[in-house]
Parts: structure tokens; C-alpha cells; sequence
């Protein structure tokens, strides 16, 4: 961290950037004392924690909550024992968290703050809304920054760093880490947040709007029980270089901003169900807040009427959608707008709106047809609708005049410029127009930038959000494309020859008529011998290189006639339920009529492609799916089908979803040479798209340089040595924290580069070497499990290697002997070499605590000796005391691990695995939970052995035995609620 002082804490940065002072006078802060009413650009009052008038098992300040009832509802003013009465349903909610769960208690607690509960307060007994914060008169509101937040729920008692509280509510909570260590970063903070806080005293966060993580150069921020991976940044200048104190200050003084965090309690806050019926709480992308704030604000003064948002596949347009509609329908001055929202595909149709109905927008409607289209809206419907651009084809003249209607058009480069558009336009004469797309056009003949770019707008669209920004945050990944059998590539002439004449009077929609205008084209896709050739190449390296990380595939073929061929030869090599057809089977030829499906039938299909338990690991394609369908479970495109520009941009970019923190990248293997070009193949006007789509070929360049510079680390030192003295040997090369976490990050990126490449045969070369890096890298990670984002779990291909046909020769523990035995005590003690007996004795600490990572019986002993070896390696005490302190440290371990009953850690795991189903548990299972638990537990027991978990047939065996038990009770087809059970077991079994 540049320019600031380490020994002020992150704490007291943001502290400062909140609550600095300025010199105007800000308006009076309400509950507030006068002398105190000079605050800063951003309106937060500092109030230490001892000053404010609470109780540690009270989550809100009940008597800032009483000043602002009687102060915003005239109706408790009038009789402020009301308050009491609101007060005890607000409270009933902090106490349903553990039975209903934090999600469900969460949503009905952001109802409250949003006003959209009432009380009988009015006369004769009437309901009149109650309003916790006053969202239309910001000044009305209390804003109060503490810190050491402290919350006591039974035994269990947690400290936040900061938490920002509105009218007594503790809405935002700050975890702050301090810079110390490059391996400490935001993700320690979010998982202390996700893992700890909101697990042990889930109460705390009945009332949070989200949470943030940071450590001083970067900052993240999510809602509850929102995946780490998922946590997103804040980006609304630009200007400021990205990981820097500049960026920092400008994100805290904007997300933390009490006008934004309202903004986003109010109108960027959604309740959803997703596929498996689980409650989810979903809150806006910064990208998505600018976007939609724009548009009302473009709404609002009532020019220009139109613009473009440009953000990359993948990045949440769907979601904007949502958030837009839901601002404008909530705006008063719009006087009760029509939005209607227009999609181009039957799929993208289903997939709009899944999202609106999923999140539970109120007044949403779907026009299935062209006359019911027309009616509501000669009926000047107010209300959300959704329709797909055809519905207008036949409309007559002008359906509505009204200047309210605000028109969001999805995938707008696709339909808008041709005769759909017109008639849309002359339908709707008044109506507000923004285009979305993540891949525009701009071509003489088809423009989306002249479709819908406002003339106001300098560069043509009023928001973008490019791949290089998305993947710069986490929100997609980088594409990988692999060139395979050049061999069967089409000769190059015949290929441009061919695609000319393929898509010479078609439109983009990529129909599939393409009749006999591609004869030649079709004959050479379809040889024989090629279509073998190819499918036992993608069958094996589907086995090699998407399965042992856990992905799927998908394999997009010429046409409807090459999904059945492709699907025959895959069958000779994989088992038949491990693909699928998903086409649009139309016509009268018999072959197609088993892939008729109706939506729902195949949306079924669909589902059982996510599942990762599920054998279908590959959907065989021709035009379908290629886009808006969702699968972050699919990594692998095997692409044998001519596309160009958005058309392939769009392919592939099914394949760069996130999929928790296993998936690295996107891989697109090219079997036609529609690669061979790389620029010509994407040739539109997303430049910065071909800087982060890499081959192959780059990524085996790179690696050998990646191999040295981790090498580099170990001057002279002995790679065959194996047992302490190789260990010894290494870690005498990394003597402190700062050069450890250098190698963690050298390693990392050489991790992932193995993980793309294998099983590459120029590996093979590398292996030892990479081998031995690995066992390096295991034998110096931090006890405290903290530096998550250096110090990350393995990969699943560098896991294999290093059980692969390696004889498991364990380091000699000798600890507990050595702490029990007096004798050898004064042997150990005398030795010739106290440094390396210190060393030794160090790396058997290390690994029986890194057994009991999570158990926090643990914690400070793993804190000590982190804290032991610092000391010792910056020379503050000799070889022979670090050795005493050592042998100190170890004696308690192993009394710790006496201490602790064998039913103990299992008796956590129960906790656990009741909170986990608990959570997730649905209008189907509320009852089921205990029994659930129970039958995991009492399986587990009879199937586990000592050491079962580090051996292939314990974990084969009690895997099936949890799936059998989720079968049970209907709940197999969960994959990360398997994941995560099956964490438990592993950890306290």
C-alpha cells in the first residue's frame, strides 16, 4: 500500500474517508446533538460503540429505531406507544433467523425497511404504511458509522470491524483486514464474513442490505449467503488505476455513500427462487447500477428517447432488465409507466422471463401472442410485459401514443434493423427505446449503433462494459481455443468459397434453411472417415481434459443431419446417456422426431445437463443454445460448424460463465479452422475481445518460463532429496512471508496453467519438477488457512499427479513421542543442529495442525505458531529458544488433541450439516431436517475407517452412501449442496 502508513489500520482508513470532516455545515442529523453536525461529502456520523445505547445480544439500536418511527409516521407520533408494537414484529423477525433461515428472515425484514408493511394505526382500525427510513428525504434519516459492532447470540459472540447503521439499523458491515502479508486480501475478510460471521450469529445479519471485504488495496462487496466467488467490485471511476489507494478511497466514498446503499435497498435488491426451490437474495453489479440509473434518468427527462447499453455476454443483462423495470415501475413522477420488455428468440423469451418471475416482480405479464400483444396495449395496459419482437411483425399502425412507455429490446443486433423494428418503432410512436447487446454491429446495411445510439451519446451508446472488464472482475472468464486434427481442416478456399454462399440472404438468426445454396459445403463436413476421426478425438479429450476437473461439453455441429452422425460415433466411445441431441426439430423426416420437444420437456433435459451428478455430460448442437442458454458447468465447445464475428463471439461465450472457484477458463476446440485467423474470426468491434481470447499454442509457450521462474526460488537445492531434507532444503529458500507469498503467487499461476494444458504430452517433461513444486508449495501454506487467495486448495489434475503411482512415504511424525519422552526431550534439546531439528519439528507442527484447519479449539495454536516463526525468522530468538518454544507449542497441541472427545468434532459435523440443510430447505422439507441429518450421520459412521478420507475407495464409498441418502428424500440432484455435505463429512468424520 503506497503512500500509507501500515501501522494505521484499513479500520481507520475507511473510518477516516467516511467520517473525515469538511468545513460546510451538513443539514442537522436527526437523534443527533448539535455540536455534532459537521460530517463529510458522504453524511456518516461516527459514534464509538460503547457510546451507543444497545445491549450485545440486541441487533438494532431500539431507541434510534423509536426516534424514527415517531419522527417518520405522524401516525405513531400521535401515539408513540405504536412504536412498541412494530418494534416486537421487528424483533420476532431477528428471532426467526434460526428456524426460518437467514434468507427468508432477511427478505421479510427488507420489507419492513422498505415500507411495504403496514400496521392498523390509521382510524377505525385502518392499515397505514410504516416507514422505517425516509427514502424520499435522505436528510430525514439518521446515519451512524461504529466500530467494533459486538453481537452475542447464546455462547457464540463476534466483533465487526465497522458497521453502518441507518436509524438504528445495522445495514452494511465492514470487514476490514490490515495489509500486513501479500497473501491477506479481501477474500480472508469475505470468508470470515460468509463462513463464521453469518453462520455462527446469522441474527446480526437480519437487517444487511450486504456486507464488505477489504484489505486496504482492493474491495469487494455481497449479500447474504452469496458464494465468495461471487462477491463483486465497485467500479464507478474509471480513472483511478485498479488495486490502488486512489481506486479504494473513490469506491468506499461511492458504495458507501447512504444515498447508494438506500438506492440499492430500494430498487437493486431482489428475493428469487432458483431452479432447486431454494430462496436466494440477489443484489446489483456496479455495471448493472450505472446502467439502470441512466436509463430512468434519461426517462425522467424525457430526451433523448433512446440508447444503447453494450455489456459483454454473460456480464447480467438479463438481471439489468429486471432492476430497470422494477426502478421505473417504483417512480412516481413516471406516472405509472408501461415497460415492456422485447426478446428475438423463443429461448431468450423463456429465459427473460425465468428471471422476472424467479425474483417475483409484481404486475408482470407475458404476451403469447400477437393479439393479446395488441390488446394491452390498445388497453393501455400499466404494467411489465414481455413479448418477443415477431409479435409486432403484423401489427397495424399505432398501438399506444403514450410517452410513459419505456421499451428494453434484448440481443439488439440481432432483429432491430429490418422491417421488426420499423414496425415496432411506428406501434409504439412516443415510447422510449434502449437497445441491449453484448455484441453490436456496425455495418452499412446493419447498425446497431444507428438503431438505437442516441446522437447526445459521443461514442454511440450511453454504457458499456466490455470482456476485458469483465474478466478483469471476476463476472466472466478467459476463453482458451484450441486448434485440433489440421489434418481434416476444409481447404481454406472451399470454406470461404462455401460461407459466402451460406449466409448470402440470410439473416443472423442463423435459420436452418439453408437448402442447396451449401451442397458443396455440406458434402465436405460430412465425409465419412472425418466425422469418425473427429468424434474419437473429441471423446478422448473430453476424457483427459474436461472430466477430471468435473465440466461438461458441448459439441456444435454443421446441421439437424450431423447432430444424428456426430451422436452415432460418440456413442461407439462414450456410454449413450453421456450426450444428447437438443435441436429444433421441424419437417416431416422421421430421424428428427425423437427430438421434438415441448419447452418444458426439454428444459428438463437442460437442467440435467447442469447437474453435475447427472450422466449427461454432452448436448450435441447445431443452432440451438448458441445462445442465452446458461450452463456454468459447461467448459469445453467442440466447434465443427462455419461462424463469424458475434455470431462465433456469441457461440463461445457459452462456455466463460464462472463456475465456482474450479473453473479457470472457457475452452473452444476448433475442428473446421474457423480459428486459423484469429482476427479475421473475430473480426466486430469488441478489438479488446482478441487480447483476452488465447490459444493453446500460447499457454505451452508460457509454460516452461513459469516452471523457471518458480524454480528460481531453490538455488542449488537437491530435488531427489525426499523426507525433511528435501523439505528442509526448500524451505530454507523461502525464509520469510514476503518471499513465501511470492512463490504463492508464481505457483498459482503456473497451477493454473498445468490445469488448461493436461494432459498435454509436453508436460511430461515438467513433471517431476512441477511435482516437487507442488509438495513445496502444500509444505509452506499458513496454518491459519488464511491468504485464500494465494494459498488456494489444489487443482484436480495437480491433486492426481501427486497421488498418482506414488508410494504414499509419509514424513516420520514422531511429535508425540518426542513430547512424552523426557529422555529423547533432552536429546532433541542437545542436538548438534537446533536449527534443523527446529526445522523439522516445525514442518510435523504445521501438518497435524493443518488436520484441524477449521476447528477453532485450533486456531490459536495455529496464530502461535505463525506468530513463532516470524519471530524467529526476523532473529528476534536463537535456533536453541525457537526449538524450546517449538517443543512448548507441540506439547500443547497434543494435549489439545487429547483434550478434545472423539465425538466432538462429529458432534460439529451434525451442527453443521443441520445449519447446511437448515438453509436450504424448502416448502417440501421443512420437516425433514433432523431425519436427513440423522441418517447422514448414522451411515457415516458405520462406512468410515481411520485415514478414510485420504484414500480413493473411503471416498468412493461414502460419496455413494450421502448420494443414496439425498435420493432419499428427493435432494440428489443438488450439486453444490452435495459438495458441501460431503466438505462436512470429510472434515468432521
Amino acid at each position: 500500500m503506497s503512500n500509507f502508513n501500515e501501522s494505521n489500520t484499513v479500520e481507520a482508513f475507511v473510518h477516516h474517508i467516511l467520517c473525515g470532516k469538511i468545513t460546510q455545515t451538513a443539514p442537522p442529523q436527526p437523534g443527533l446533538s448539535r455540536t455534532n453536525r459537521k460530517i463529510n461529502y458522504v453524511g456518516w456520523h461516527y459514534l464509538p460503540s460503547q457510546n451507543i445505547p444497545r445491549q450485545p445480544q440486541e441487533v438494532f439500536v431500539e431507541t434510534f429505531v423509536r426516534d424514527a418511527l415517531i419522527r417518520l409516521n405522524p401516525e405513531i407520533a400521535a401515539n408513540p406507544n405504536r412504536a412498541e408494537e412494530v418494534l416486537y414484529r421487528l424483533r420476532a423477525i431477528v428471532l426467526s433467523v434460526r428456524s426460518d433461515g437467514l434468507i427468508r428472515a432477511n427478505e421479510e425484514f427488507t420489507a419492513w425497511l422498505r415500507a411495504d408493511r403496514t400496521m392498523p394505526f390509521g382510524p377505525n382500525h385502518e392499515h397505514t404504511t410504516v416507514r422505517l427510513i425516509d427514502f424520499d428525504n435522505l436528510e430525514n434519516n439518521q446515519y451512524i458509522l461504529t466500530t467494533q459492532y459486538t453481537y452475542r447470540a447464546g455462547a457464540e459472540e463476534r466483533r465487526a470491524d465497522l458497521v453502518l447503521l441507518v436509524n438504528g439499523f445495522p445495514i452494511v458491515l465492514i470487514e476490514a483486514k490490515t495489509p500486513v502479508r501479500k497473501a491477506v486480501s479481501w477474500v480472508d475478510g469475505a470468508l470470515q464474513v460468509h463462513d463464521d460471521y453469518e453462520k455462527n450469529v446469522p441474527e446480526l445479519f437480519a437487517c444487511n442490505v450486504f456486507s464488505v471485504a477489504t484489505e486496504g488495496k482492493e474491495l469487494r462487496y455481497g449479500s447474504i449467503r452469496m458464494p465468495i466467488e461471487l462477491w463483486g467490485p465497485w467500479r464507478l471511476d474509471d480513472d483511478a488505476p485498479p488495486a490502488s489507494l486512489a481506486a479504494l478511497k473513490h469506491t468506499i466514498a461511492s458504495l458507501l455513500n447512504p444515498a447508494i446503499i438506500l438506492d440499492i435497498l430500494n430498487h437493486f435488491t431482489l428475493f428469487a427462487t432458483d431452479k432447486k426451490k431454494r430462496r436466494i437474495k440477489i443484489i446489483c453489479r456496479y455495471q448493472q447500477y450505472e446502467a439502470v440509473n441512466l436509463i430512468v434518468n434519461r426517462v425522467l427527462a424525457g430526451r433523448p428517447k433512446k440508447g444503447l447499453i453494450w455489456h459483454f455476454q454473460g456480464s447480467g443483462k438479463s438481471l439489468l432488465m429486471v432492476f430497470a423495470a422494477q426502478k421505473m415501475r417504483l417512480r412516481s413522477q413516471l406516472r405509472n409507466p408501461t415497460v415492456i420488455i422485447v426478446v428475438d428468440r423463443i429461448d431468450l423469451d423463456a429465459q427473460i422471463s425465468a428471471t422476472f418471475h424467479a425474483s417475483d416482480i409484481p404486475n408482470l405479464i407475458k404476451a403469447e401472442t400477437r393479439t393479446e400483444l395488441e390488446r394491452l396495449l390498445r388497453q393501455d395496459t400499466r404494467k411489465i410485459i414481455i413479448t418477443t419482437i415477431f409479435k409486432f411483425g403484423e401489427a397495424d399502425g399505432v398501438l399506444n401514443e403514450r410517452e410513459n412507455i419505456i421499451v428494453l429490446v434484448d440481443e439488439a443486433h440481432r432483429t432491430q434493423e429490418g422491417g421488426l423494428g420499423i414496425k415496432m418503432r411506428a406501434a409504439l410512436p412516443n415510447a422510449f427505446l434502449f437497445g441491449f447487446t453484448g455484441t453490436p454491429i456496425n455495418q452499412r446495411d446493419r447498425n446497431t449503433f444507428y438503431a438505437f445510439g442516441a446522437e447526445e451519446d459521443e461514442r454511440g451508446y450511453m454504457s458499456r462494459y466490455g470482456f476485458e472488464e469483465s474478466i478483469r472482475d471476476g463476472a466472466t472468464l478467459p476463453l482458451h481455443f484450441e486448434t485440433r486434427l489440421v489434418e481434416l481442416h476444409i481447404d481454406k478456399d472451399a470454406i470461404d468459397q462455401a460461407y459466402t454462399e451460406l449466409t448470402g440472404g440470410l439473416s443472423d438468426l442463423d435459420r436452418e434453411t439453408l437448402a442447396k445454396a451449401v451442397s458443396k459445403m455440406a458434402v465436405l463436413v460430412k465425409v465419412p472417415d472425418r466425422i469418425t476421426k473427429i468424434c474419437a478425438d473429441i471423446a478422448q479429450h473430453y476424457q483427459q481434459k474436461v472430466v477430471p476437473n468435473g465440466f461438461k461439453g458441448m459439441v456444435v455441429t454443421y446441421d439437424q443431419e450431423c447432430c444424428l452422425l456426430y451422436k452415432a460415433e460418440l456413442d461407439k466411445h462414450l456410454p449413450p446417456e453421456t450426450s444428447e441431441i437438443v435441436i429444433s426439430a421441424t419437417g416431416k423426416d422421421e430421424r428428427f422426431k425423437p427430438y421434438q420437444r415441448s419447452r418444458d420437456q426439454e428444459e428438463k433435459v437442460l437442467d440435467r445437463f447442469r447437474d453435475a451428478n447427472d450422466p449427461l455430460k454432452i448436448l450435441v448442437v447445431t443452432a440451438k443454445l448458441l445462445t442465452g442458454f446458461d450452463a456454468p458447468i459447461l467448459q469445453a465447445m467442440y466447434l465443427d460448424k462455419p461462424l463469424k464475428a458475434h455470431t462465433l463471439l456469441q457461440a463461445i461465450c457459452r462456455t466463460n460463465r464462472t463456475y465456482g472457484n474450479k473453473k479457470t477458463h472457457g475452452l473452444v476446440v476448433d475442428y473446421l479452422g474457423v480459428f486459423d485467423d484469429v482476427a479475421q474470426a473475430l473480426d466486430f468491434d469488441e478489438q479488446g475481445f482478441q487480447q483476452v481470447v488465447s490459444g493453446i499454442t500460447a499457454l505451452k509457450n508460457e509454460f516452461p518460463g513459469a516452471v523457471q521462474k518458480c524454480l528460481a526460488y531453490f538455488p542449488g537445492v537437491d530435488r531427489t532429496l525426499s523426507g525433511y531434507e528435501g523439505l528442509i532444503a526448500a524451505q530454507d529458500c523461502l525464509p520469510n512471508n514476503n518471499v513465501r507469498d511470492n512463490f504463492a503467487a508464481d505457483y498459482s499461476y503456473l497451477a493454473n496453467l498445468w490445469e488448461a494444458l493436461s494432459p498435454d504430452p509436453m508436460l511430461i517433461n515438467y513433471e517431476t519438477d512441477y511435482k516437487w513444486l507442488s509438495q513445496v508449495y502444500i509444505s509452506v501454506q499458513p496454518t491459519t488457512g488464511m491468504g485464500k487467495l494465494l494459498w488456494h486448495a489444489l487443482g484436480a489434475k495437480t491433486i492426481e499427479l501427486i497421488h498418482q503411482n506414488v508410494r504414499v512415504e509419509a514424513v516420520r511424525d514422531d511429535l508425540e513421542e518426542i513430547v512424552l519422552d523426557a529422555e529423547l526431550l533432552e536429546v532433541v534439546l542437545n542436538s548438534p543442529d537446533p536449527r534443523k531439528k527446529g526445522k523439522e519439528i516445525e514442518i510435523q507442527i504445521a501438518r497435524r495442525l493443518r488436520n484441524h484447519i477449521s476447528n477453532p479449539r485450533f486456531r490459536a495454536l495455529s496464530e502461535r505458531l505463525e506468530a513463532l516463526k516470524e519471530r524467529h525468522e526476523q532473529g528476534q530468538i536463537h535456533s536453541v529458544a525457537f526449538l524450546k518454544d517449538l517443543l512448548d507449542l507441540a506439547h500443547d497441541l497434543v494435549q489439545t488433541e487429547k483434550e478434545i472427545p472423539p465425538q466432538e468434532d462429529e458432534g460439529r459435523g451434525k451442527a453443521a450439516l443441520t445449519e447446511l440443510f437448515l438453509e436450504v430447505r424448502n416448502e417440501q422439507t421443512p420437516k425433514m431436517v433432523e431425519r436427513i441429518v440423522n441418517d447422514i450421520d448414522e451411515i457415516v459412521r458405520v462406512l468410515r475407517f481411520p485415514g478414510w478420507q485420504k484414500t480413493s475407495a473411503g471416498e468412493r464409498e461414502v460419496r455413494q452412501a450421502l448420494r443414496k441418502t439425498l435420493f432419499k428424500y428427493a435432494l440428489h440432484q443438488d450439486k453444490e449442496l452435495f459438495e458441501k455435505a460431503y466438505g462436512y463429512i470429510k472434515q468432521y468424520y
